[in-house]
């Protein structure tokens, strides 16, 4: 059943974001994960689509639906059994541009959100360090001032999607040597080829094969003055703003991904015979698919009460925190299951439940860790 929130127009938005699954990602996929990176076409193909102008201002070629219908978008390309194709494209749309918009000057936004929202040009936000992950306000990357018309930045950010595809860079770094934790901390555009910045390294993940992540390094960085992202010494707070918005797509996609799963397992079950009938005649089995889909569906109406929350200027952050917590350990069960009730064919490369399981994992650590949610829920009880 589908949630109350949800209105035509948003569900034609499903339509095309599944139609674009079918036709133009599954047919592909193969290729993007041999290759362990999404291709601009499909950046293109998706800029051309609406799918990366979901919240941003029609001006600059968004449509501005707001957050049930970016929700809605989301969980659909997350049915999609490539879980690296879904995680880069949405860290593009919705954990990097959003910066922009949220915070960038009409010059920054004239400048460079048509490209981005077209899916001319790619973004990545670096936050994450080697010595740090959710702990952003331990972050060491510095950035100083050089004369009146430049920054220098210097440190490493690690395990940052499209890092090396991107064209653009939304970087945190600290900016007030003598402040501690999350003070003293600003954002930063740093456009590729940038003098002093490079891609140190294409890493290879467990999962989320076809997504490309990367090691980045800023050595004597300079970068023009005006790059400065939002107000000098206050990056930590749009960061967390921001964060809000990734978790709540997060979970977007975890209920896609649950959904997709659990429909390949139970057609699975249905057709595979074994002791005299099929599997699903045991009832056991049949049972485990009904649990299992009674917790998928109230992690997803969660998710779009969530996103309504946000779009009637509700302050949700516990809610939020659930939804990333409850997400990241659902869908591992979720698949944890599917591919036991697969059998030895779960554990084949050519089934897609496998793939999916592996790029499931990443679900309760990137965008904050369980633990890390769990106390943001505890602080607010």
């Amino acid at each position: 059943m589908d949630p109350v929130y949800l209105t035509e127009e948003h569900r034609m938005l499903r339509d095309t974001a599944r139609r674009f699954i079918e036709q133009e990602v599954e047919p592909e996929g193969d290729a993007w994960e041999e290759a362990g990176e999404i291709p601009r076409s499909a950046f293109a193909r998706m800029g051309e689509l609406g799918f990366f102008g979901i919240q941003a201002p029609e001006a600059y070629g968004g449509t501005d639906m707001g957050p049930v219908a970016m929700v809605a978008q989301w969980e659909e390309l997350g049915k999609t059994s490539y879980g690296g194709f879904a995680g880069s494209t949405s860290a593009h749309a919705e954990m990097a541009v959003p910066h922009l918009i949220n915070a960038g000057t009409d010059e920054q936004k004239e400048r460079l959100l048509p490209d981005l929202i077209a899916g001319r040009k790619v973004s990545s936000i670096a936050v994450t360090e080697p010595d740090g992950g959710s702990d952003v306000a331990a972050l060491k990357t510095r950035a100083r001032r050089k004369g009146n018309d430049r920054w220098v930045l210097n440190g490493a950010k690690v395990f940052i999607t499209n890092g090396v595809l991107s064209d653009v860079y939304f970087v945190a770094a600290r900016t007030d040597p003598h402040a501690k934790g999350s003070r003293g901390i600003s954002m930063f555009i740093v456009e590729k080829g940038a003098p002093g910045f490079k891609v140190a390294k294409k890493l290879d993940k467990h999962g989320w094969r076809c997504s490309d992540t990367a090691e980045l390094v800023f050595e004597d960085c300079e970068i023009p003055y005006e790059n400065i992202l939002g107000e000098e010494n206050k990056g930590f707070y749009a960061v967390m703003e921001n964060f809000q918005n990734e978790r709540l797509v997060a979970g977007a996609m975890n209920a896609g991904s649950m959904e997709s799963a659990l429909a390949i397992t139970t057609q699975y079950v249905k057709d595979r015979k074994a002791f005299g009938g099929v599997l699903w005649d045991k009832q056991v089995v049949r049972h485990k698919l009904a649990t299992l889909a009674t917790q998928a569906e109230a992690f997803r109406h969660l998710t779009y009460h969530c996103a309504w929350l946000v779009s009637q200027g509700r302050d949700c952050v516990k809610e939020v925190s659930m939804i990333k917590a409850m997400g990241g350990e659902l869908v591992n069960r979720v698949m944890y299951d599917c591919v036991q009730l697969h059998g030895g064919m779960g554990y084949m490369r050519e089934c897609p439940i496998e793939r999916m399981s592996r790029d499931a994992r990443v679900a309760a650590i990137g965008g904050g860790a369980t633990e890390v949610m769990l106390e943001e829920v505890a602080k607010r009880m």
